[in-house]
């Protein structure tokens, strides 16, 4: 047979953007199901806080994208067939939100209207963060749109009201979400180990009606038992912390303890809460790449990501 093959090719210039998604900056003339979002920043505590290693985290899941899914035609074991099932589904990309150095609020602004752009345009928000801070502007985004129940996958309850005089930074967005009138419910979901909460920020969490599920409860009585818990027929925003997963399939995170949620149960929230009512939107945040083994938190990010868009299809979500 013919040597038919050039002697070299163009180095991969790898992915720009997720699950081979169409490029789509303009959110003003967004036309789309599916929106993918990085939002690299935070709100640091600290000026040695200011760039951590999150920051790289959506372009580390962006260039996981062959890992997660070789082709978009292939069969999904995870979700019973091709990720899109066949459908004309409309998934873009919509870049990153750029930070200030001499504004470190102006990113959180832009944050929330670049949500608000997509939740007009009628897309299912994904959001790639970036630390635990960034539900705190997606989630005004929501308002209007409620009632929402927060559905969180963490190793810590997040609920400082402020650290270092900063009230809007990644021990505090639960705390942030209980007080805005459209979020109406909470389930956090992985808890364990410690992390900035007291005594007063757990009794402030259950006072205002959070449920905090452990991770050990997970494990002992299984996700089903936690679905049951979580009533049906809501909208539900899922927000995941990449510790509130086993180091075993997330180890590039900031904050490693061992005990978190495995893939399996992962997945079967998600699913079930796709079977439950509505999932409006999901962020995947506090990956910490520098950290990373063989790219797998990066890799398991994406494949949650994955679950839901092909449960979401599945379900009708996107049916026209």
């Amino acid at each position: 047979m013919p040597d038919t093959l050039p002697l070299t090719v163009a180095p991969s210039p790898g992915h720009a953007t997720f699950l081979y998604a169409r490029p789509a900056p303009d959110l003003d003339a967004l036309a789309a199901d599916i929106a993918v979002l990085g939002i690299p920043y935070g709100h640091p505590y600290a000026v040695t806080e200011a760039m951590p290693d999150p920051t790289t985290a959506p372009a580390a899941v962006r260039a996981a994208t062959e890992r997660v899914c070789r082709a978009l035609e292939r069969y999904d074991f995870d979700v019973g067939g091709p990720i899109f099932a066949g459908q004309d589904i409309r998934m873009v990309d919509c870049g990153d939100v750029p930070g200030s150095l001499h504004d470190p609020d102006a990113h959180y602004r832009r944050a929330e209207q670049a949500v608000r752009k997509i939740l007009a345009a009628g897309a299912l928000p994904l959001i790639i963060g970036g630390d635990h801070g960034i539900p705190i502007p997606v989630l005004r985004a929501y308002d209007g749109r409620g009632p929402i129940t927060v559905v969180q996958i963490d190793a810590h309850i997040d609920w400082r009201d402020e650290v270092n005089g900063v009230r809007d930074g990644y021990s505090s967005p639960m705390r942030r979400a209980s007080e805005l009138p459209h979020v109406t419910a909470m389930f956090q979901i992985g808890i364990r180990s410690q992390g900035s909460a007291r005594a007063g920020e757990v009794a402030a969490a259950e006072a205002w009606g959070a449920q905090i599920i452990t991770a050990w409860e997970v494990h002992d009585t299984g996700m089903d038992a936690v679905l049951a818990r979580i009533p049906d027929g809501g909208n539900y925003y899922l927000t995941v912390d990449a510790d509130g997963l086993d180091p075993a399939i997330a180890p590039g995170v900031l904050a490693a303890a061992p005990g978190g949620l495995s893939f399996h149960q992962a997945r079967k929230l998600i699913h079930g809460l796709v079977r439950k009512g509505r999932v409006v939107g999901m962020d995947v945040v506090e990956i910490a790449p520098r950290k990373d083994v063989n790219n797998i938190t990066a890799i398991t990010a994406g494949r949650l990501f994955v679950n839901l868009i092909g449960a979401a299809v599945r379900a009708g979500y996107f049916a026209r």
